[in-house]
């Protein structure tokens, strides 16, 4: 269980050297004129020591004790070598009669090598202590550190370095190297070099005798040292003559970073670096060399970290000692690092290998003196040079205008923030490259399947670029990256590709559009093509349906603007930190001192605490962390428990699951029966023992490439071929196309089939990408207009030509001649009909359109195309008079992808009945007959939008609640940020965010629980309380977009959230009457109430008086929670049954407005009495869902009901009417759903919006008026 305990900074402090015998025979030899002038010996393990330093005395021995790892303070290296059978463990000096172990990932067999990488040396004179730094990796990836000191002690006659005796006095002729290796589980390398450094003060000015006693103090010291959590809370602590600071992680997936990022720079040019990033991308085989050991560690660490969010999955041997040099032979990819003396040897010895020479900033392979590899694309290259051109990478040049500091401290301290301000920076410059790099990636991925469609991403790719992502693609580094992707991670690249996004990236990502060239496209591709980049491939792109636009690579060559990052995003400040002092260490390290130094702590941390509790969440949280962490070691488990209870309240993200279930694991039976007693720790037991009791199912984590079927499709297996090819996502028109492939029976589809349709449909894409259109055509077009069909060359009215169509309209390219001859709009359509024209004997069939504003009827003699184009150009017109009439762009999407499918049937069936066939997809042109198009004035007058929440999802997903949260006047990060947003929450615990300026989609996915959410509140612009139906309270950070808080009070599903706005107060209730008020900073609960219900639903507050919505009643609460009156239930509605769904208050006017699930009507009762005074008949409503007040107005959403039946299956209607509160009619009927209404709200009383159930599951957009 040690594995569970509190990390320290000190996982061992290893001292090597050569052995007193080596040193002895050593000695004598060089009395007698035997040594040689170089001395090499072989170094040794000499002490091992690791925590616990101090344990509690045997008769105060606990769980605590038992559960740990025993180990004595320090193991003494035996002098006999151990034989071939002993274990690395037992080769470390172990005796038989010590009840000691070192930490299990430490191998001491290759730790003296790593420690001497150039063989431990005897001089003739005394050198300077030198540093280098460790990597320690073990098969599942975890890595270890350390930090090394080099240390110089004149040789005595027999005496060893930390030998206890006087030795020989007479002058010393030789100086030995020793060594002490810090061994951590985090990469603080600067902080154990500034410890070690300490150190060294001591043991220049100690005896020899003493050595061993101040580095085993030196070392309890660091064990008692806590790791800071992931966040904004660095750690302080005083080793003397330093203070030293330990930075903490970013969060739990990104390691500390405690070196200086800017290293490389220093040794590189930006092109150098690129190369560099560009190697191991491709997982190639590469070494460093340096004459300095410490810098192979330094410089590959910053490597790997420029790398992120993609992480090296291959072995990492940074520093190579002169004995491993066979390493370098493995068949593998692998970065490894040795000395520059090294150089010509392995160039000479191995092949394909890249050299990297950090001293003289050169890159070249073993093969060549040049690199003969794919080069990251140029655009991305060229922004991250111009960044780095940017930096301010030197100190002394900051510190020009400033005071000379005179105390250390604040000279340190000002480093220290320096250095992490141009960390900062220079993070956010590499992970721009990257997301300029795999910027696209995204837009090829089927989430459903986890499929990422390859083939069709490199066909976006240039040329000249496309041996990159190859290779690239083919390694583990891209895999992880894909499974992060796949798992829709929201991480430092999602959230910088978002927020970088241009704005045609926005707009397009609002519908589901099949992708084409764009006319802005085109023309970027002209003026590059002029620039000299000459482009001969198809540009074809698939996947028309998941509706994100891809920012195709001659675009990034020529607008390179579009990709690169805004300045003001990269000069984002880092977060503000807060540094936390640790007490002074003890004076003495016994139990007692030890235990003394751990209240002290506590104490400090409770100061804390108190401190920030009504004022930063984030940081009450680490200081919980700490404090519970510490309570564990101190033995006091109940306040541990304590504290994690308050940790997972306030922020789920860093809550140490391992560690609390041991907690209670070991708690002995009177502190669980204290436990039980308090109901906070008791709820906290029963999620961890629920918890744990559960199956641990691994998440799906496989990545698929997308192959053609080899065997007969039926219906649910073509479905998933279809999305994971990328073609359609949605369910309902892969049904539509599977019955018109599949026409007859039986209803499946054969494999060769499929696979010509697949082919036709990449050709389709092929074809309307090489389409040529002349400068005065484009000038005529819209910058987002497609080309997505082109006929072939036909004799029209206007004369000869070819018909191009996109989504907006239909025009003539005439043959032999110029200009832009517009044959229609597809909203100005009348009339499209099939005729035919007299040629000599014969009459050959043609297509006649007419249009608004236009006598003449254009005809087009188009022969065998005819009845495709008839299909095509009025399912077209349809879909746009649909999309106009319900102000809804993703019907014009549909009909699009409806047409291109219509096409590729009648490409790949070449029979007879190849048009009965298509004409299944024909969707809208068959419904506008069953559906009547028009919608009412009213409606149309009063809908400005719809959107539809479930774009990246195969079928509609019901709109459960919508919040809408009102923009903020400053912001640090973007614009986006400052816009207002609405959150909506689907099924499944699903929560997608909209920009609500401009209706983009901001996240597609925040995952909230896995059941369905009941309510949702905005509180304070920082964070998003959502009740679920599992009972728990979710708080989204509207910063992070991540839920990390969770309230856990409830004991059955929430259903209701309000907030008193004149001292923020927050109230939460549950169908079980439970209304609960809470300390929103505290996020405690200060009064439980009880309701007696059999159901309560729902909880608003007006004027500090409570009012609760019951099944069967409304009542109204007293300062002290007892009912004050109670509005029932008419009996007429008892008897139906019904209930009360929704309620509103208006005080002005005294007055209540009730609405019930079953009964067309509204009940309005006066405030001051029991009995309802009047009842409104609601025309066209079979019950009332929800109701919202907006200015003077009631808006009420209803049940649907059934409407028109037909071939389009069942017809579901449903309306918001518009209540005038004064004379208490019906304003407004609005009908724009085909599914119940499920909620309503406002937008600062300038918008309603509506969402409906799945059928629907669209929101509609209304202006109040």
């Amino acid at each position: 269980m040690a594995d569970h305990l509190p990390p320290a900074l000190l996982e061992a402090c290893v001292v090597l050297g050569a052995s007193s015998d080596k040193l002895s025979e050593l000695y004598q030899a060089v009395d007698n004129n035997e040594a040689p002038d170089l001395l090499l010996l072989e170094p040794e393990v000499l002490h091992v020591l690791a925590p616990p330093f101090v344990c509690r005395p045997q008769d105060e021995s606990d769980t605590l004790r038992s559960q740990g790892r025993r180990r004595r303070p320090f193991l003494r290296k035996k002098r006999e070598h151990p034989s071939a059978a002993e274990t690395p463990s037992q080769a470390g000096g172990i005796g038989e009669s010590e009840d000691v172990s070192v930490p299990n990932d430490i191998d001491l067999m290759a730790l003296p090598q790593l420690c001497f990488p150039g063989g431990l040396q005897v001089t003739n004179e005394q050198k300077d202590e030198q540093f280098h730094f460790l990597v320690f990796t073990d098969v599942f990836g975890n890595k270890t550190h350390g930090v090394v000191m080099h240390c110089y002690r004149p040789i005595l006659e027999g005496t060893s370095i930390f030998q206890n005796g006087a030795g020989s006095s007479k002058f010393s002729k030789l100086f030995s190297a020793y060594g002490i290796c810090i061994i951590s589980k985090y990469p603080y390398f600067t902080a154990i070099k500034d410890c070690l450094s300490c150190l060294l003060i001591q043991l220049r000015t100690c005896r020899l005798s003493d050595m061993e006693e101040r580095v085993k103090e030196f070392a309890a010291k660091l064990s008692l040292v806590p790791i800071p959590p992931p966040g904004q809370l660095h750690l302080m602590f005083t080793l003397r003559p330093l203070t030293i600071v330990l930075p903490s992680r970013e969060d739990k997936d990104h390691p500390a970073i405690d070196l200086d990022l800017h290293l490389p720079f220093f040794c590189f040019r930006p092109q150098q670096l690129l190369q560099v990033l560009s190697c191991l991308l491709q997982e190639q085989q590469v070494v460093l060399f340096s004459a300095d050991w410490a810098r192979l560690t330094l410089v590959a660490e910053s490597f790997l970290l420029f790398l992120q969010p993609l992480l090296w999955q291959q072995p990492y041997v940074p520093v190579l000692a002169r004995g491993m040099l066979d390493f370098l032979m493995a068949p593998t990819a692998f970065l490894m690092g040795c000395h520059l003396s090294h150089f010509e040897e392995v160039a000479a010895e191995t092949d394909h290998l890249i050299l990297i020479n950090i001293d003289n900033g050169s890159v070249s392979s073993s093969c060549s003196e040049t690199l003969d590899l794919p080069e990251i694309p140029p655009a991305a290259a060229d922004c991250f040079t111009q960044r780095c051109q940017a930096l301010q990478i030197h100190f002394d040049l900051h510190q020009c205008n400033h005071a000379s500091c005179s105390d250390i401290s604040e000279q340190r301290a000002q480093r220290r923030a320096w250095q992490h301000n141009l960390n900062h920076d220079i993070q956010r410059i590499t992970l721009e490259l990257m997301v300029n790099i795999f910027r696209d990636v995204s837009g090829h991925l089927n989430y459903e399947h986890r499929v990422f469609n390859s083939q069709e991403f490199l066909k976006t790719r240039e040329p000249a670029e496309q041996l990159f992502y190859k290779t690239v693609m083919d390694t583990h580094i891209f895999h992880s990256f894909l499974k992060d992707r796949l798992n829709r991670k929201i991480d430092n690249f999602a959230r910088m590709e978002l927020i970088t996004r241009s704005e045609m990236q926005r707009v397009k990502a609002m519908v589901e559009a099949p992708r084409r060239l764009t006319m802005q496209e085109v023309q970027a591709r002209r003026r590059s093509s002029i620039a000299g980049s000459k482009l001969s491939k198809r540009l074809g792109m698939s996947l028309p349906n998941l509706g994100d636009d891809q920012t195709i690579s001659f675009q990034r060559n020529s607008l390179l603007s579009r990709i690169s990052i805004p300045d003001a995003v990269l000069r984002t400040p880092p977060k503000p930190t807060k540094v936390f002092k640790l007490p002074d260490f003890p004076a003495s390290l016994s139990f007692h001192s030890v235990q003394g130094y751990y209240s002290e702590l506590i104490q400090q941390l409770g100061k804390a605490i108190f401190s920030v509790q009504n004022e930063n969440s984030s940081l009450l949280a680490r200081f919980y962390y700490l404090r519970g962490f510490i309570n564990t070691l101190y033995g006091r488990r109940l306040e541990a428990l304590g504290d994690f209870q308050n940790l997972y309240r306030t922020d789920t993200a860093i809550f140490p699951t391992q560690l609390v279930t041991w907690l209670v694991d070991s708690l002995h039976r009177d502190e669980r029966q204290q436990a039980d007693r308090r109901p906070e720790l008791k709820r906290l037991i029963l999620k961890v023992k629920t918890d744990s009791e559960k199956l641990l199912v691994q998440p799906d984590e496989h990545v698929k490439k997308f192959k053609l079927p080899l065997h007969t499709l039926h219906l649910e297996e073509f479905v998933r071929c279809i999305q994971e090819c990328g073609i359609v996502k949605d369910v309902a028109t892969i049904h539509r196309l599977f019955h018109a492939l599949s026409d007859g029976e039986p209803k499946r589809v054969e494999p060769d089939l499929f696979k010509v349709f697949y082919n036709f449909w990449k050709e389709m894409e092929g074809q309307a990408q090489d389409v040529d259109l002349p400068s005065e055509v484009i000038d005529h077009l819209d910058n987002s207009e497609c080309v997505y069909k082109l006929s072939s060359c036909i004799k029209t009215s206007h004369g000869v030509g070819k018909i191009a169509m996109t989504q907006k309209r239909l025009f003539l390219l005439p043959v032999g001649r110029l200009g832009f001859l517009e044959i229609a709009k597809f909203r100005d359509i009348e009339d499209v009909k099939i005729s035919s024209a007299p040629f000599l004997l014969v009459r050959i069939p043609s297509l006649r359109i007419k249009t608004s504003g236009k006598l003449e009827v254009f005809e087009a003699n188009l022969k065998t195309e005819t009845e495709l184009w008839n299909l095509m150009v009025k399912e077209m017109w349809a879909g746009r008079r649909m999309a106009d009439q319900h102000k809804d762009p993703q019907y014009m999407t549909q009909a699009l992808t409806n047409v291109l499918l219509i096409d590729a049937v009648m490409g790949c069936l070449q029979t007879q009945r190849s048009i009965i066939a298509a004409s299944k997809l024909a969707y809208f042109d068959k419904i506008k007959y069953e559906v009547p198009m028009m919608v009412p004035k009213t409606t149309s007058e009063t809908l400005k939008h719809k959107i539809n929440p479930s774009l990246d999802l195969a079928e509609p997903q019901t709109v459960h609640v919508l919040l809408y949260t009102p923009g903020q006047l400053t912001c640090n990060n973007s614009a986006a940020e400052m816009n207002p947003k609405l959150w909506v929450a689907l099924s499944g615990g699903r929560v997608v965010v909209f920009d609500a300026a401009s209706w983009s989609m901001l996240q597609d996915c925040i995952q909230v629980g896995e059941t369905q959410l009941n309510c949702m509140l905005g509180l304070v612009q920082e964070q998003v309380w959502i009740g679920s139906q599992d009972s728990v309270i979710y708080i989204i950070d509207t910063h992070s977009m991540s839920c990390n808080k969770q309230l856990t009070e409830h004991r059955h599903e929430v259903t209701g959230l309000t907030v008193d706005h004149r001292d923020v107060q927050m109230y939460s209730c549950s169908s079980d009457g439970t209304v609960l008020q809470w300390d929103s900073a505290s996020l405690k609960v200060k009064r439980q109430i009880h309701v007696s219900c059999d159901r309560l639903s729902s909880i608003q507050i007006y004027d500090g008086t409570l009012w609760c919505c019951c099944d069967d009643s409304i009542v109204e609460l007293k300062k002290s929670g007892t009912p004050q009156r109670r509005m029932a239930l008419p009996d007429d509605l008892l008897s139906m049954p019904s209930i009360f769904s929704s309620f509103i208050l208006i005080p002005e006017r005294g007055q209540l407005w009730t609405g019930c699930s079953d009964s067309g009507e509204l009940i309005l009762w006066h405030t001051n009495n029991h009995s309802p005074f009047k009842r409104i008949s609601l025309p066209g409503c079979s019950g009332v869902t929800c109701m919202i007040q907006v200015k003077d107005q009631i808006w009420v959403g209803c049940r649907a009901w059934s409407g028109i039946g037909g071939q389009c299956e069942d017809q579901l209607r449903s309306q918001v009417l518009v209540m005038d509160a004064e004379s208490h009619t019906v304003a407004k009927e609005l009908q724009a759903h085909s599914d119940s209404i499920q909620t309503l709200c406002s937008a600062e009383d300038r918008y309603v919006l509506s969402g409906s159930a799945r059928r629907d599951g669209k929101i509609a957009i209304w202006k109040v008026e």
